[in-house]
């Protein structure tokens, strides 16, 4: 049990460490990045038991349905909602990174609880390909919404359509990755391109939601100097 739990949790922990430390700024307060993935854990069940009820219920039960409406429209939105309505007013959240790490923190505490509940019940055998599939692609999808909620609360126009963004480009991304892995047979060798294709577009928003906590850091720094 302890060498299963330990593989199911080492993964979202150590892409979340990851994320946290590429804060070249001011890292965000453990306590705060704890609970926002303490959010995303709780979102699991919830979720869960919706998309049952609508399997049970052969509501819309397509390959595309349950690929981008029950998996990636539920999940990316309860992300985003808590995102939203939690970390985006918080104090905390004070340059455009941070965005990134609290999407990273709630999307990996999802997908840290999933993990657990998948290797109970198939082993932990499955350890490996559920780290370097589901919960990275998790990971990647919460930057990515991070990324332009840092955006959305950073910039001076256009605020609104970077927080639909926010909401409609990860919807895309996990809805197209469930789709290849429910629709295709030969899924792994449509998946390869499209993970290392989703690391590419996750680390791009990572070196821009950089360079714009540096711009941001420049500003408030020019301010401060102006009003002395």
């Amino acid at each position: 049990m302890l060498v299963m739990l330990s593989a199911a949790i080492a993964p979202g922990l150590a892409l979340l460490s990851y994320f946290y430390l590429k804060d070249q700024y001011e890292t965000e307060p453990i306590s705060v990045v704890i609970k926002t993935f303490f959010f995303g854990v709780f979102l699991v069940l919830p979720i869960m038991f919706i998309q049952y009820v609508l399997e049970t219920e052969h509501i819309l039960n397509t390959d595309f349905a349950n690929a981008f409406l029950w998996a990636a429209l539920l999940e990316e939105f309860f992300k985003w909602f808590i995102l939203i309505y939690v970390i985006y007013q918080h104090i905390a959240f004070d340059e455009p990174y941070d965005g990134i790490v609290y999407g990273a923190a709630v999307s990996l505490g999802f997908a840290t609880m999933e993990n657990i509940l998948y290797l109970l019940a198939n082993g932990v055998e499955h350890a490996f390909i559920r780290a370097i599939l589901p919960v990275s692609s998790h990971a990647l999808f919460g930057v990515i919404m991070g990324y332009y909620l840092g955006k959305a609360k950073f910039s001076t126009s256009n605020n609104r359509s970077y927080l639909f963004l926010a909401l409609v480009i990860p919807i895309l991304l996990h809805g197209v990755y469930d789709y290849i892995l429910i629709s295709q047979r030969f899924w792994v060798y449509f998946i390869l391109p499209f993970m290392i294709y989703l690391w590419w577009l996750g680390m791009k928003k990572v070196k821009k939601a950089r360079l714009l906590s540096e711009f941001h850091a420049e500003k408030l720094s020019q301010n401060h100097f102006l009003s002395k």
